[in-house]
């Protein structure tokens, strides 16, 4: 999971250690300027989000997202005893908590990321998870190299063509392999993203995939965040090549208390805050 009155639900949210001057607006971001502005962004944040998020993330945990859906409970990528020596890519990894969760269950995870310095603080933490650093749409592995992908939170947001990701993730998987990968629940995207009464009311069309960027005083991008609907979301995964097993949508916990961006309590008793795809390759 890698996280200003406005209405689409950034993932970045109030971690945001962004330059005081930058300007958020609605506006088109391409590839390139996307994948430019995420790997800067996460470089320069990296270090305040592990230190706000870190405990609740744990070093060797899987969580789905801010309702702190567990992998050991969901089983999305299969029964945990079935995990034993499948070879796994974990894309936006950040510091390779997700991976060390898969490597405790017998599993090869190989932990992907576009921002060096979250593979530092993935270093820091331990050296027992290979890390590449590298762009989700263009995977440095040969055709057939996993069982099994995922990502929670982690580049398909922030990515202009994400069908490009979805073949991607494809290529590198085994036939039958499943592909699992949680966003900010595209709901979210109507509404401002406060944790608080004021995030409840509908701000924006749900149907404006306009990009929210912010950028620098020169107009260049330094976050960028894509909305999709949830039938584009779907759309992207069939379109990738694969078929879609299901679409999971955590309630918000009676345990879970913390407020983190505009994820809350509050409402996340009320909308969806994340939606999880189960894919398997055909």
């Amino acid at each position: 999971m890698n996280q200003e009155d406005y209405a689409p639900e950034e993932a970045h949210g109030a971690d945001s250690a962004a330059e005081d001057d930058a300007e958020a607006t609605r506006r088109d971001a391409g590839e390139a300027e996307s994948s430019r502005a995420s790997r800067s962004w996460w470089d320069r944040n990296a270090d305040e989000y592990q230190s706000e998020h870190g405990s609740f993330l744990g070093d060797d945990r899987f969580v789905w997202g801010p309702e702190g859906l567990d992998e050991a409970d969901a089983a999305l990528l299969g029964p945990s005893a079935s995990l034993k020596d499948k070879d796994v890519l974990e894309i936006g990894a950040g510091a390779a908590q997700c991976s060390r969760w898969l490597a405790a269950q017998g599993a090869r995870p190989v932990a992907l990321d576009l921002s060096h310095r979250q593979l530092q603080h993935a270093l820091r933490i331990g050296d027992d998870v290979p890390l590449v650093e590298a762009d989700a749409g263009r995977l440095p592995f040969r055709d057939g190299s996993f069982d099994l992908a995922c990502s929670a939170y982690g580049a398909v947001p922030f990515v202009a063509d994400p069908v490009n990701v979805m073949r991607e993730v494809r290529r590198v998987l085994r036939p039958g392999g499943r592909w699992v990968f949680s966003v900010t629940h595209p709901l979210r995207w109507a509404f401002p993203d406060e944790p608080g009464p004021e995030g409840l009311s509908v701000s924006a069309s749900y149907f404006d995939r306009t990009p929210y960027v912010e950028q620098d005083e020169q107009g260049r991008a330094v976050y960028v965040e894509h909305h999709r609907t949830i039938g584009d979301r779907v759309r992207d995964v069939v379109a990738g090549g694969f078929r879609l097993l299901d679409l999971v949508e955590p309630e918000w916990p009676e345990w879970n208390s913390q407020e983190w961006g505009g994820w809350s309590p509050l409402r996340g008793n009320l909308i969806p805050g994340t939606a999880i795809f189960v894919c398997e390759r055909d």
